[in-house]
């Protein structure tokens, strides 16, 4: 049905609108405007029944896309992450992953189709032609923008149209959820985990290059050593957890030239073993230098004296490389007397 088989008197009320000038080609301006075409009036505005059923069809798209946020978040809870099905043509694929993508692209895509349906249908579709005009609007152009928001407004009939209203305030309220629940994945609290180590006594120092346990003899003076906890293997799947966490820097010094007495005390021989990880962000330390007895973070520079108790004497990093206190055991080989008495790594929240 078109606006032409309307009776006049059933057609809305006209308003008045700017369509541009209509101009006529001359010899200055050999291409003339030809204006805007006739405004064609659409079902649902001679129509309330129409629009009844636009307005249900929006409400419809509204109300699906809350139902599929809350079924992404019982597919978040329920599925098993381990759990797979087949999905022709794709394949097996994650159920968990799959009944995600599933919930929460329905719940954006009916709020999306929603927006659209309602705009084409019940707001107003009059085209308005207005002149460019400067950035700093004068008074009198704000003045009209606010009329025409308002218009804009009324003619939404968001006010009147309430099973819209609610609907899409119920869809917009309930989508955010989905990204709240997503922050389950960031994992549980850490708890006191940060503070510990693989590190316990009597565990023994394994040569990370050749994975044999180290004997005082193998460490010479002036010599870097990296060590890791006896046991922890590179096929164990927490490997890169734990060593990030364990690392361990061996250096012997001469004990006459060990500043600190509480690294002196912790040493064995002058070998003395202070964590690879760096206090700033977290990077392996690896560049030692023989004769000043200082080690390098190549990240940002962070310098610290293993002379006297791994100190910060350059760059960004907050406090000293913790030191863990060594000794040998009944076979001669060099063992922790215990974990790091602090924690590992950049200082954390819970740090204290």
């Amino acid at each position: 049905m078109s606006s032409q088989d309307i009776p006049e008197e059933n057609l809305p009320a006209a308003q008045e609108h700017a369509h541009g000038a209509v101009s006529v080609a001359d010899e200055v301006n050999p291409f003339a405007d030809p204006g805007l075409p006739p405004h064609e009036h659409r079902i649902q505005d001679i129509d309330e029944r129409a629009a009844k059923r636009s307005e249900r069809a929006v409400a419809l798209l509204f109300t699906v896309s809350m139902l599929a946020t809350i079924g992404f978040i019982v597919s978040y809870v329920t599925v098993p992450h381990d759990k797979s099905i087949f999905v022709f043509p794709i394949g097996h694929i994650s159920a968990l992953n799959f009944a995600l993508g599933m919930t929460l692209g329905t719940a954006l895509f009916c709020i999306g189709a929603g927006a659209v349906h309602w705009a084409r249908t019940l707001m107003s579709d009059v085209e308005v032609a207005d002149e460019r005009h400067a950035i700093a609007a004068p008074e009198d152009v704000r003045a009209k923008v606010h009329a025409d928001f308002r218009q804009g407004a009324k003619e939404s009939a968001i006010g009147r149209r309430k099973l819209i209203r609610n609907t899409m305030l119920g869809a917009l309220t309930l989508v955010p959820l989905s990204g709240v629940m997503l922050l389950r994945d960031l994992g549980p609290l850490p708890g006191t985990s940060l503070r510990h180590t693989l590190w316990a006594k009597g565990k023994r120092l394994v040569n990370m290059n050749t994975n044999q346990p180290l004997r005082p003899e193998d460490v010479a003076v002036g010599s870097l050593t990296f060590a890791k906890p006896d046991g922890l293997e590179e096929a164990q799947e927490d490997f890169q957890n734990e060593i990030a966490k364990a690392a361990l820097m061996i250096v012997r010094l001469q004990p006459g030239n060990i500043k600190d007495k509480r690294e002196l005390d912790w040493s064995h021989e002058g070998i003395v073993a202070f964590s690879k990880i760096c206090t700033h962000v977290g990077c392996p330390i690896s560049l030692y230098e023989q004769q000043t007895h200082h080690v390098l973070c190549p990240c940002h520079q962070s310098t610290f004296d293993l002379s006297d108790g791994a100190r910060v004497i350059f760059g960004p990093a907050g406090h000293a490389l913790p030191q863990l206190r060594i000794g040998v055991d009944s076979e001669g080989y060099l063992q922790a007397l215990g974990d790091f008495e602090e924690p590992v790594g950049p200082a954390f929240w819970e740090r204290g």
